[in-house]
Order: C-alpha cells, then sequence, then structure tokens
C-alpha cells in the first residue's frame, strides 16, 4: 500500500520558520521525483518545490525562490522543505506529490499558517 505521510505543519509568526517531512513508503522512493504542492482557501493547488530522484536537482517558482528549500534523504524514503521568512500569503494546505513516468502519488496534506 503506497502512503505519502506529511509532518511538521503548524501556526508560525511572520519572518519565521518551519520545516515539513514526508515520508513515503509502499514504493521504490529512489526512483521518483519529489515535489511540494500547496493550496490556499479558495485557490488551486500549485507547485512549490520539486527534486530530481539521485541528483537532487530542484526547482523553485519565483514566489518562493531563496526562502524554501527541498531535500530529500533516499535512504529514510524522506523530503523536506525547509521554509524560512515566511509571510502570510504562505498559509495553505502543503502536499507532498511523488511521480515518475506514468504513476504518481499524494499526500493527504498538512495546513500551514503563517499570522501574527
Amino acid at each position: 500500500q503506497v502512503q505519502l505521510v506529511e509532518s511538521g505543519g503548524g501556526l508560525v509568526q511572520p519572518g519565521g520558520s518551519l520545516r515539513l517531512s514526508c515520508v513515503g513508503s509502499g514504493f521504490t522512493f529512489s526512483d521518483y521525483t519529489m515535489s511540494w504542492y500547496r493550496q490556499a482557501p479558495g485557490k488551486g493547488r500549485g507547485l512549490v518545490a520539486q527534486i530530481t530522484p539521485t541528483r537532487g536537482i530542484t526547482y523553485y517558482p519565483d514566489s518562493v525562490k531563496g526562502r524554501f528549500t527541498i531535500s530529500r534523504d533516499n535512504a529514510k524514503n524522506t523530503v523536506y522543505l525547509q521554509m524560512n521568512s515566511m509571510k502570510p500569503e504562505d498559509t495553505a494546505v502543503y502536499y507532498c506529490y511523488s511521480w515518475r513516468a506514468g504513476t504518481n502519488y499524494w499526500g493527504q496534506g498538512t495546513q500551514v499558517t503563517v499570522s501574527s
């Protein structure tokens, strides 16, 4: 049974930091590109960060570039999202996503709220 389980969400003040984790099981984690998406209330789901399986090449949209860092530990089947200098507009449900040709999986999401 394939599972992606996110953790680390919560409430943080503007300018603060938070680290999300996502543990994968039931598939060969090291074969998959891993990503984080987010969805704010009333908006669509958008890509936040992505990392390739073995070379660890990363991609970030301009909205988070320089503030967020994605990393992975294939030995632990885990992908991380370090979020720094957080803003109220970062408030959303954050989802872990894994994919390779023809196959993809989603986590259940974790709520992140940035507010004073």
